[in-house]
């Protein structure tokens, strides 16, 4: 497995990447919670990431990815960020279907978490979901030191009117 910078012409393998990663996401566990706040938010996820990927690349802007592959092709990525002089956000992280529970996850984020380290960065933020998706995602970066924020995120439709009681 090598790890390296993303170039222009990586993105969209990863961008393929990324539907094929985030699909079972999106085909089971959040079709089950409420179908109109999910259809709403998440109806056309896969055009969202072909546009979403690409807008993590922007050197210029502080933005990055960093990936890891073998033979060529992509196994995983880290899309990452500097939101000022000593803050970083880790803003994606996925990793193919086929290459889980190989230590690629958590390769890309040490990477990753040493090149900020190096830039001067002091505190390094991540997200994810709550979700039996994200299971494994929160067990990695728990144990990569991070410490969960207890935030609660809500959604409601309202379209058509749903009054409570009425």
């Amino acid at each position: 497995m090598q790890i390296r910078d993303c170039t222009p012409s990586d993105i969209p393998a990863l961008i393929d990447l990324t539907i094929e990663t985030f699909r079972p996401l999106f085909v089971g566990s959040l079709v089950d919670l409420r179908p109109e706040v999910t259809a709403h938010d998440h109806g056309r996820w896969e055009d969202d990431y072909r546009a979403e990927v690409p807008s993590l690349f922007a050197p210029a802007e502080d933005r990055f990815i960093t990936l890891a592959e073998e033979d060529g092709k992509p196994l995983g990525y880290v899309g990452w960020n500097i939101t000022n002089q000593t803050s970083g956000r880790l803003e994606m992280v996925a990793v193919h279907p086929d290459a889980r529970r190989r230590g690629v996850a958590r390769a890309l984020c040490l990477s990753v978490i040493d090149r900020l380290r190096d830039g001067g960065v002091v505190v390094v933020h991540i997200g994810t979901g709550g979700d039996a998706f994200h299971a494994p995602a929160r067990a990695l970066y728990e144990s990569l030191g991070f410490i969960p924020y207890p935030t609660v995120d809500y959604a409601r439709a309202i379209q058509p009117d749903l009054r409570l009681g009425g």
